[in-house]
């Protein structure tokens, strides 16, 4: 069967998949950033890992002692045509406190450090034009460095997606470390 071009492009055009585009954030224990990032719609994936250091396939616990230089971060497959990365990243603002240089919450250490690993310059443009948005809704500075995206390495299987695996553990951590009241005081009025 034969089919007129306008109608071939049509039925592949319906056919062809979404255009993903990936981008990396960090921003305290990636538990809480996965969980987060994962009820954006939009985004279509999510990996929590380590990355912006010097090791390679780092573990968990090289992370921690704070000796390779990575930080614990989530890599977010999204579909543009849903969510604009712009707009994920003004998310991402909103999950964060910008304004603290030494971790998040009760998470404190440079692994902790929330920082935007970006794939291209679209993207650092994008996300220094929300950082400096978020400047002027808080009116403080954001510590929250802007850098080229470096070798991402998964974190090992128990932390994908901990807290939806558990709950009870997760939710326990989220309370105690605070930083829900955290950031309804710091966002609450911002505009």
């Amino acid at each position: 069967m034969r089919f007129a071009a306008p109608l071939l492009a049509v039925l592949l055009t319906a056919a062809a998949p979404p255009v993903l585009q990936t981008a990396t954030f960090a921003g305290g224990c990636f538990w809480t950033m996965q969980h987060g990032l994962d009820e954006v719609p939009g985004v279509v994936k999510t990996v929590a890992g380590y990355t912006g250091g010097t090791v390679a396939n780092p573990s968990y616990e090289q992370v921690s002692s704070e000796t390779t230089g990575h930080v614990e971060a989530v890599r977010v497959t999204f579909d543009p045509a849903r969510i604009s990365y712009a707009d994920l990243t003004r998310r991402y603002f909103r999950m964060i406190d910008p304004t603290d240089s030494g971790g998040q919450a009760c998470d404190r250490g440079p692994s902790y450090r929330a920082t935007i690993f970006t794939n291209s310059s679209t993207q650092r443009q994008a996300a220094l034009a929300v950082e400096a948005e978020a400047a002027r809704q808080l009116g403080r500075k954001i510590v929250v460095p802007v850098r080229g995206a470096s070798s991402f390495w998964p974190a090992e299987g128990y932390h994908q997606h901990y807290a939806d695996k558990n709950k009870l553990q997760y939710g326990a951590y989220r309370v105690g470390c605070g930083r829900d009241r955290i950031l309804a005081k710091l966002w609450g009025g911002a505009k």
